[in-house]
């Protein structure tokens, strides 16, 4: 997918321009220096890194293809753009029906003209996948990512689109202290609260695949998308759990 297809989108779709945010610091909170309580009283409250900036996510929905009637495909991520500390983050993203049409993953930011990364998916279960990015990404740089549903090869004006904006950020060394000593369930509380949604979904997400039958770790990803209005995704996942169907993780 292009990269002026995707930003051509979101501009039409949000009447906002993508808006680089170079060099954001997470904000400090005084919470910081005390233990966090027992995860099993807290849930995760996720803090935008910058209130009030531009909703860069996009969502996809049925345009009445044959292939992809009744298909959403959405991406787990915030309304605008989220934060991770990691060079090569996993990101996360969900369909609503195994998919018979192509699916295309890429990756681009403001500066280049050709996407940086552009490959291929599947989808042959729904539910939520995982894609390991290989891809290194530069610190202070805004980058746009999308999984689009390719109903026609020569007519991409038709492709089913969803899509978010990420942004690698170095912690401050007080807070990659608390993080590298905290145990998961403190991590996912630390970095919900400083804006490091990839990560702490990321976190999250582990912990459930590592622990399956244990629906603490599952109520704590609903309660971070529910936050961010992925109110459809988190039904799903209570959906999976609920009848004892572990979603389709998939790598890429």
């Amino acid at each position: 997918m292009h990269a002026l297809h995707f930003r051509l989108l979101i501009g039409l779709t949000l009447a906002l321009p993508m808006l680089a945010t170079p060099g954001i610091a997470p904000a400090q909170s005084s919470a910081l220096a005390a233990t966090p309580p027992s995860t099993t009283t807290r849930l995760p409250i996720y803090r935008p890194p910058m209130l009030g900036a531009p909703a860069t996510r996009v969502g996809g929905a049925s345009r009445g293809s044959p292939d992809n009637d009744g298909l959403t495909l959405s991406v787990l991520a915030p309304e605008s753009t989220g934060l991770t500390r990691r060079a090569q983050p996993t990101l996360y993203w969900c369909s609503s029906k195994s998919l018979t049409t192509p699916l295309e993953f890429s990756l681009n930011d403001d500066h280049s003209i050709k996407p940086l990364v552009e490959m291929k998916l599947n989808a042959a279960q729904p539910g939520i996948h995982a894609l390991h990015l290989t891809y290194p990404l530069k610190t202070g740089v805004e980058y746009q990512w999308a999984i689009a549903a390719v109903a026609d090869p020569n007519q991409r004006a038709g492709d089913l689109i969803a899509g978010g904006t990420i942004q690698r950020v170095e912690p401050t060394p007080a807070l990659a202290a608390q993080l590298d000593n905290a145990s998961p369930g403190e991590q996912v509380l630390l970095y919900a609260e400083q804006g490091f949604w990839y990560d702490a979904l990321a976190v999250l997400s582990e912990q459930i695949d590592a622990n399956p039958a244990d629906h603490h770790w599952r109520e704590q990803r609903v309660a971070l998308l529910e936050q961010v209005g992925l109110n459809t995704v988190a039904w799903q996942d209570q959906k999976f759990f609920a009848s004892g169907t572990k979603p389709a993780y998939a790598s890429h």
